[in-house]
């Protein structure tokens, strides 16, 4: 198997050679070329070719969303940004990053090399397989503007990963305030959730928060868990769903887990519930999206065309998890009408 050449574009020298050193103990990875600038990194791009590019937010002379935008339409490929706790993380996404990492502190070498053998690396294996025709495409994701939904007690539940910030962005977005309350695992680091629920919250219909134990889903609401090391469940109290945040060991290799959220909400809600899952690399969320169709919910897989990376939603459709297979423009209109249907 061919290893995936990476460019490394980050200002400091100390963190580049770092990146360097522990990437290539991997034989899987080939670290092409470091630069410190965009300008570095496009001449480098243009020579290299490389597979992957690992990409600094802050970079002098041009930041690296800037560099972004000027880059995807003439030489696309898959970008994972490091990035310190920042919300111009999304505004990266945005431009067309596959996907992004938390930057770690340098002070603290065994947890630098634990981050970039445990997560960067990682990311940078799902990159090299994402579908980039899929990034440059944008959405455009109509408002629903259907008949409102008449029945009380429903709830929706979404799941994703690689390349979901950007497609939850769009299903909710075509969401109005009449939509059941909505629960949402999108795997992403500590910290971020937070932003990435107040940017959400600025610009759709619907209210957006990150989760907290306690929190009621309520119409017009949607809740998304914190990343880090808590899952997220929905419980019923007293006829009222609400969501329990709690400690716990990965499952599928993440905290929190969308096969964990899933699987409470096939016991909580049953039939009164609509599950989707979106792009990302692996499995998570099938076997509970499989739970909540067989307990009576209905179900939604984003299709392959647009994926990002087609993995979650083929490992359901396959085990007959998913019951319709659609496009990302059209799953908030397809939820609506699975909705007044129940």
């Amino acid at each position: 198997m061919r290893s995936i050449k990476v460019l490394i574009v980050d200002d400091s020298i100390v963190f580049r050679e770092l990146l360097v050193q522990n990437l290539r103990k991997d034989p899987a990875v080939t670290v092409v070329a470091a630069a410190k600038d965009p300008y570095e990194a496009r001449d480098a791009i243009i020579r290299y070719k490389p597979d992957v590019m690992t990409l600094d937010v802050e970079l002098p002379r041009m930041n690296g969303i800037e560099f972004l935008r000027k880059l995807m339409p003439q030489y696309p490929l898959p970008v994972v940004v490091i990035s310190a706790l920042s919300d111009k993380v999304f505004d990266a996404m945005d431009a067309g990053a596959v996907d992004f990492v938390g930057k770690p502190a340098i002070s603290n070498r065994m947890q630098l090399e634990d981050f970039i053998r445990n997560e960067l690396l990682v990311k940078i294996k799902i990159a090299s397989t994402a579908k980039i025709g899929n990034i440059k495409r944008k959405v455009h994701q109509k408002n629903y503007e259907g008949p409102a939904v008449r029945k009380n007690n429903l709830l929706v539940a979404i799941g994703a990963s690689t390349g979901g910030t950007e497609a939850i962005f769009e299903v909710v977005k075509g969401f109005g305030p009449d939509i059941p309350g909505v629960v949402i695992v999108q795997h992403m680091p500590p910290g971020f959730t937070a932003m990435y629920a107040k940017r959400l919250n600025d610009s759709c219909r619907v209210r957006v928060k990150e989760a907290q134990t306690g929190d009621r889903v309520l119409p017009g609401h949607v809740l998304i868990a914190p990343g880090g090391d808590q899952h997220m469940r929905v419980v019923k109290v007293n006829g009222v769903y609400q969501v329990e945040c709690r400690n716990g060991p990965r499952v599928n290799g993440h905290c929190p887990s969308v096969d964990v959220l899933f699987e409470s909400v096939a016991k909580s809600a049953k039939q009164d519930a609509v599950g989707i899952i979106l792009t990302g690399m692996g499995g998570d969320g099938a076997k509970g999206l499989l739970a909540m169709r067989n307990a009576g919910a209905r179900t939604i897989g984003q299709d392959e065309s647009t994926c990002i990376v087609y993995g979650m939603p083929k490992v359901a459709y396959d085990i007959g998890a998913v019951e319709y297979q659609v496009k990302l423009p059209d799953i908030a209109s397809r939820t609506y009408a699975v909705l007044n249907k129940m």
